[in-house]
């Protein structure tokens, strides 16, 4: 249910001024005269160059940049699933392919954090997985048949340090040091049920000795988990997130150890004090964590992928990936930064060639070739602050009110807040068939993925919004949120 809200951020004035510009621009040019390739093109000039989160609607996210594309794992549960895309704007559109799923009933539940690795001419993917019971997970490794990210895979072991034979194990990561490989991940030791152990690899699919606990800071005193590693300036720097997931203020700390320093002997590893990267309430950000890094298309840039909440409260749920570009200290510290808002404006990495995507704001405003139009009277206001795309939206619960999003592109992705006062809308494309969607949810979320449209062929579309006034036995009423579009131009 709407109630009022606080703040109304609006972005910088530069960048309302290109969005105006750009939309001029279009016009000026005679865009809608020109042939649909070369329409296209100038489509792709307005929308390549940025993008904005979330990237998938899944948590615990890994991902790497190889051969031309992104490659995107993230936390499914039932089997392991990956997405790959050229360019970081098109990867929410991706279709994914299943990688990996298990006969086996010890570990075909509850597939947790997946993560790969080339090692040689072949891939790694480590994952935790259990029987249907939490403290049965452990840690597995699969082999890829050949040179591809996405498979097939075969089952090449568990991994299973000699000292926590028979002891929960979540969270796999690889440590690459001095020439060697270590198993780092989160499980029971002196510290924590869920705390940071490090063992000893032959290969990339043999423990060959016990793992060692590293008593790791975290402001949270019950989980050390999700071990991540840069490397730079011949130092090694472990991240980790902290505290329960499901709560606001999980966030990722960070210890370093120097080249030639045995990563075995706890006392090699210096903590740095407090949290690198933690909730950004004025973003609206909540539970920043489990994350991953990777470089830029080009090698030149580094970045943080992660998940992170748009409401503070206790929840499993909402938890999407996000990315960021991150930098480095003056000391030669990574310097993770503020976690951005869901729907900021950001560059795409060096080398990413786009062609990305365009917006569409809730009062019409885009900076591409697209706005919206309203029948029947909608209530507007700045109220929803960081829970909206520039602080707006617009929410109705009148049946039979529409909201027709008019775009030029292949594909349109609805993101808008889910609430306790929500109903059902109908939607329909270029006037087909409706499709009830349900905007209900138990917990208030903002920007959430509502709707992503099948692929379309390129040119101009609209997509309907239809207020049914109706809604399920849990929600209190039948308002429906129109916030930001994200138009594909591919």
């Amino acid at each position: 249910m709407h109630t009022q809200r606080r703040g109304t951020p609006y972005p910088p004035l530069a960048l309302r001024l290109l969005g105006v510009l750009t939309v001029l621009g279009l016009i000026l040019a005679g865009t809608c005269a020109l042939r649909p390739a070369t329409a296209l093109a100038a489509l792709r000039t307005a929308a390549a160059g940025t993008f904005r989160n979330p990237l998938n609607t899944g948590p615990d996210p890994f991902m790497t940049y190889w051969k031309g594309a992104y490659y995107l794992t993230t936390t499914q549960g039932g089997s392991i699933r990956m997405w790959r895309s050229p360019s970081l704007s098109t990867l929410l559109t991706t279709a994914p392919v299943t990688v990996w799923t298990d006969t086996d009933g010890s570990r075909d539940r509850d597939i947790w954090a997946p993560e790969f690795y080339r090692f040689g001419n072949r891939w790694y993917l480590y994952y935790t997985a259990d029987d249907g019971t939490d403290d049965h997970h452990r840690i597995y490794v699969a082999q890829s048949d050949g040179d591809d990210p996405t498979g097939p895979y075969h089952f090449k072991a568990k991994l299973v340090p000699p000292n926590h034979a028979s002891d929960f194990a979540i969270d796999p990561g690889i440590l690459r040091h001095d020439g060697r490989l270590y198993l780092a991940y989160s499980g029971i030791n002196q510290y924590q049920h869920n705390g940071i152990n490090i063992a000893p690899l032959s290969n990339p699919y043999t423990v060959f000795g016990d793992a060692v606990a590293v008593d790791a800071a975290g402001g949270c005193p019950e989980v050390r988990e999700g071990p991540e590693f840069l490397y730079r300036n011949g130092r090694t720097w472990m991240t980790y997130s902290t505290c329960d997931t499901g709560k606001p203020d999980y966030q990722v700390w960070m210890m370093s150890l120097p080249s030639g320093a045995d990563p075995l002997v706890p006392g090699n590893w210096t903590q740095h004090q407090g949290p690198v990267f933690s909730r950004a309430d004025g973003h609206g950000v909540f539970g920043p964590g489990h994350h991953a890094f990777f470089r830029s298309p080009d090698g030149t840039q580094d970045w943080i992928v992660y998940h992170a909440k748009t409401t503070s409260a206790y929840t499993y749920g909402d938890r999407t990936t996000r990315a960021q570009r991150i930098g480095w200290n003056a000391d030669g510290s990574p310097a993770l930064g503020v976690p951005l808002a869901t729907g900021a404006t950001q560059d795409l990495p060096s080398g990413d060639p786009g062609p990305g995507a365009y917006w569409i704001n809730d009062d019409g405003r885009s900076d591409g070739a697209g706005t919206v139009t309203y029948t029947g009277s909608w209530n507007s206001g700045t109220g929803c602050a960081v829970q909206c795309f520039w602080g707006d939206d617009h929410w109705s619960a009148t049946a039979g009110n529409t909201a027709t999003f008019t775009f030029t592109g292949t594909r349109i992705a609805l993101l808008s807040v889910r609430d306790t006062g929500n109903g059902y809308a109908a939607l329909s494309v270029d006037g087909g068939p409706e499709q009830r969607l349900d905007y209900y949810g138990a917990i208030r979320t903002g920007e959430t993925l509502q709707f992503l449209s099948p692929a379309l062929p390129y040119g101009r579309h609209t997509l309907r919004v239809r207020v049914t006034g109706e809604h399920d036995g849990q929600s209190q009423a039948s308002y429906v949120s129109v916030d930001r579009a994200e138009v594909y131009v591919n």
